[in-house]
């Protein structure tokens, strides 16, 4: 089998699609023959990518079976393409794009080009339901969840480098933890305001991203006079990154609802759980596919502060049994979203939209 993989947002530009994309080709790559095209310069640069790559995707796609879209925000060039070579187009839907805030693209991606596809891979089963909505037949609609390369994070760290992130000794304080792109709908705000000042003096937050409501936390920690207790370190690199993975002592993930702007999956809280800790995620969204409630984290319902506090306290009060659960999070990811077993059955639903 011979797949195109078409992918407007991939490394070195960082975020969640980027990496699963990546991930994608990569591990689609073992198993099938793929040629990816791919754009690793960011949105900016979209505009002079798009003509670029419809061009050389229609001098390509004779030698290929199928193309595979990253993005249903691709779909305009994957209906071009289906028709002129009459090859069966699969789309990965992440739910952004299929609700993004716009006249235009409403109208034309979501109304006329993005229907036309031949099958849909979406993230999380919030996307099906918003996809439906949209008017996309159910059974193009399959459920896929991102993976987790397990042969990616490290796990051998010095505590003393965590102690120079907080710029303080930690002694017996306890470590949460949030990373990833600084949306509104994350929650971290939130959190901040309403569950930080209900939680124990020792209890430290470190938020590891940037993004457009930065400045909305930072007025938060200031005024609750949380300098102290919450660190905000900025965009970090996967050594970093893998370092707080491996020694905080809970990762959260307090999202709330925001309108237009859902969470398609939630590849942190995965990424955290095969790190061995406990996540705490809201019951919203892509969370509700990633974690399973007392298997690979708990759910608690958005904005319930007093939910968030209870399960944090309990989850801090044994260091034995939450390092237990940590490991048996571990196995459950393994077992479950793996690229290996992911893979496999994008492998499986691509071979049935050609055998069709």
């Amino acid at each position: 089998m011979r797949i195109l993989f078409i992918s407007h947002a991939h490394p070195p530009t960082v975020g969640g699609v980027e990496n699963q994309n990546f991930e994608l080709s990569t591990w689609l790559g073992e198993i099938a023959e793929v040629k990816t095209i791919a754009n690793g310069r960011g949105k900016k640069f979209l505009p002079l990518w798009m003509p670029y790559t419809l061009v050389k995707s229609l001098f390509l796609m004779s030698k290929y079976d199928v193309i595979l879209l990253g993005n249903a925000l691709l779909a305009h060039m994957g209906w071009i393409l289906k028709i002129i070579y009459r090859k069966p187009v699969v789309v990965v839907v992440h739910g952004l794009d299929l609700t993004f805030q716009n006249w235009c693209y409403q109208k034309f991606w979501v109304k006329f080009f993005i229907p036309k596809m031949d099958k849909f891979v979406c993230v999380g089963n919030e996307t099906i339901r918003v996809a439906k909505e949209k008017g996309i037949a159910q059974d193009k609609l399959v459920f896929i969840p991102n993976g987790v390369n397990t042969n990616k994070f490290q796990s051998e760290y010095n505590w003393s480098e965590i102690e120079k992130i907080f710029g303080q000794k930690l002694g017996n304080k306890k470590v949460l933890m949030t990373s990833g792109r600084l949306a509104r709908r994350k929650g971290v705000a939130w959190f901040v305001r309403n569950v930080m000042p209900k939680l124990p003096e020792n209890v430290l937050y470190i938020v590891a991203g940037d993004g457009a409501d930065q400045e909305n936390i930072e007025q938060a920690i200031s005024e609750n006079t949380l300098s102290e207790r919450v660190k905000m370190i900025g965009y970090m690199g996967d050594y970093v990154r893998d370092m707080l993975f491996h020694t905080c002592d809970l990762f959260i993930q307090p999202n709330i609802k925001v309108t237009g702007d859902m969470e398609g999956f939630g590849l942190s809280v995965i990424e955290a759980a095969f790190c061995g800790i406990p996540v705490i995620a809201s019951n919203l969204e892509g969370l509700k596919d990633a974690i399973k409630d007392g298997q690979d984290g708990f759910l608690v319902e958005p904005e319930d502060a007093d939910g968030y506090v209870r399960k944090i306290n309990e989850l801090l009060s044994s260091d034995e049994s939450r390092k237990a659960f940590g490991q048996k999070a571990k196995q459950f990811v393994i077992d479950n979203y793996s690229w290996e077993k992911i893979a496999q059955k994008y492998l499986v639903e691509i071979e049935k939209v050609i055998s069709n």
